[in-house]
This record gives C-alpha cells, structure tokens and sequence, in this order.
C-alpha cells in the first residue's frame, strides 16, 4: 500500500471525523432517536447484567458511541494515519474519535448559545408586551 503525505492524512483525519460527529450526536441526542434513546437508557440503567447496561449505554453518549461509529469508518475507508500497519488504525482509531469529539463539543456550544439567544429574547418580548 502507498504511503500518504502527512498533509493528506490529517486532510483525512478531519473531513473523516465529521460524519462520526454527525451520525453520534444524531442518535444520541437528536429527536428522530428519541424512542430507541429511551429504551437504551432504560435498558442501560435496568438490566442485570453488567453486560447488557453498558452494550445499552454505548447508545446514550455521544463519546461511547463515536468510538463504534469511528471503528466502522475504518474498517469501511482502510484510512491509517502515520503508519501502514496495524498500529495506523490504532492512531487513526483514537484520532479520529478526538477529532469528532471535538466537533462535538463545538456544535454542542453552538446550540446552546442559540438555545440561551432564544430564550433572552422570548423573555425581552415577554417584558415589552406586559409594558
């Protein structure tokens, strides 16, 4: 297999990270997931085993769950970073899960700053009209 420049790895490392970040925020919070969420939670807190709790967990956190989605994205690209062994999918591997968390976070900051923006100005209006 040819090895990559560096500049082209990171290329990859970051444009794979995005449909990780995307596809674990959307089933973990997004309301399309809502229903399978909660059976997930349930079962998670729920179930005898220790097994089944944490298998049903993976499914309510955005950081346990873009572990999973990360390790699918490798397997379907072959993408390594560094090296050409097994060892580069173990750097990808961590990589890319960082990369999408970090995505994560920043999209998560986002909304709730639009979340808080709407909410002062529902409160505004709310004052104006009983003025």
């Amino acid at each position: 297999m040819e090895i990559q420049s560096l500049a082209i790895q990171i290329q990859w490392l970051f444009i794979l990270a995005i449909p990780v970040a995307c596809i674990s925020w959307t089933v973990t919070h997004e309301e399309v997931f809502k229903e399978p969420r909660e059976f997930c939670i349930k079962l998670s807190k729920e179930s005898g085993s220790i097994f089944k709790r944490k298998f049903f967990y993976l499914f309510t956190c955005e950081y346990c769950f873009s572990h999973y989605i990360s390790l699918g994205t490798l397997l379907l690209t072959g993408y390594k970073l560094l090296l050409t062994d097994w060892r580069g999918y173990v750097v990808s591997g961590f990589s890319l899960v960082w990369v999408a968390n970090m995505y994560i976070a920043i999209f998560s900051l986002l909304r709730f700053g639009i979340k808080k923006e709407k909410i002062d100005i529902s409160l505004k209006e709310q004052f104006i009209q009983e003025k």
